[in-house]
């Protein structure tokens, strides 16, 4: 077992970093984009490049800025509408993401993905590649499911179900570090806060344990797709693997700076290592 003050340690140290953001993170209730929280989190990066460290950004977002853009009343029902949607709020995410990194003089490329493309060998094998040509160049590859061809309806395209499973995927085909996700709560209980008044936090998970998994609960927010258990599923991926995973409050003021400072900041979770 890894103790707390060694992990804080370890991920002071990682050098390949994936952060994954949700979009409760990324927008308001009506769905358009919290510029507060995108610039903070374009700042760090940023900040994090200058130090040297390869960063990739799966941000998730793209049917809730949509419906912003779109000033719809709520997400809409139907597939063809939600990939319609989709197709718009992923323009408007990158042109503001290509914004705020250009102030910090950093520059994004996009990369969409569906499940398919990592299950094809030759296609995966062609990710990876980008991905090392992108972090080669200092460009910040920013990370989305390609929602207008992949939801989770459409079985036969393949999908991932929640870009938290995608982060966690990315995180493992390019050999990160450390796998930050990005949410609405400061990490993960023993049961559901906004239930329970009397949960506790959990600031440390050695290994992660079914009795671990079956406290996280399910639903994610209403514009959002994943809730806790879908990030405790893709933590267990990750550490798996071998890399260890953050869960924090993304709309805490610069949780970024203080994790890679190695502040007790969020759920960590241990990598397991040989």
């Amino acid at each position: 077992m890894v103790a707390q003050q060694q992990l804080r340690e370890r991920i002071k140290q990682a050098e390949r970093i994936v952060i994954k953001v949700g979009t409760s993170t990324l927008t308001y209730d009506n769905g358009r984009i919290n510029l507060t929280n995108m610039d903070h989190l374009c700042r760090s990066v940023s900040n994090l490049m200058n130090k040297g460290k390869q960063v990739i950004l799966v941000s998730s977002g793209a049917i809730g800025v949509g419906v912003g853009r779109l000033r719809l009343p709520e997400k809409p029902a139907s597939i063809r509408h939600k990939q319609a949607v989709a197709a718009v709020g992923q323009c408007e995410l990158m042109k503001t993401y290509s914004r705020l990194m250009s102030d910090y003089t950093y520059t994004v490329g996009q990369v969409l993905l569906t499940k398919d493309d990592i299950d094809d060998q030759q296609t995966r094998a062609n990710i990876v590649n980008t991905f090392e040509a992108l972090l080669e160049m200092e460009i910040v590859p920013i990370v989305n499911e390609n929602d207008t061809v992949s939801t989770r309806e459409i079985y036969h395209n393949g999908t991932f179900g929640d870009n938290d499973t995608l982060s966690a995927i990315v995180a493992v085909l390019v050999e990160a570090d450390l796998l930050i996700m990005l949410t609405d709560i400061d990490g993960l209980y023993d049961s559901d806060p906004r239930i329970n008044k009397d949960a506790v936090f959990v600031s440390y998970v050695p290994e992660i344990t079914d009795e671990i998994e079956s406290s996280a609960g399910s639903e994610g927010s209403k514009r959002g797709t994943g809730g806790m258990r879908s990030k405790i599923l893709a933590a267990r991926i990750a550490t798996v693997a071998g890399l260890d995973a953050i869960i924090a409050n993304g709309s805490a003021p610069n949780v970024i700076d203080d994790i890679a400072d190695g502040k007790s900041i969020g759920t960590m979770f241990a990598g397991l290592r040989d």
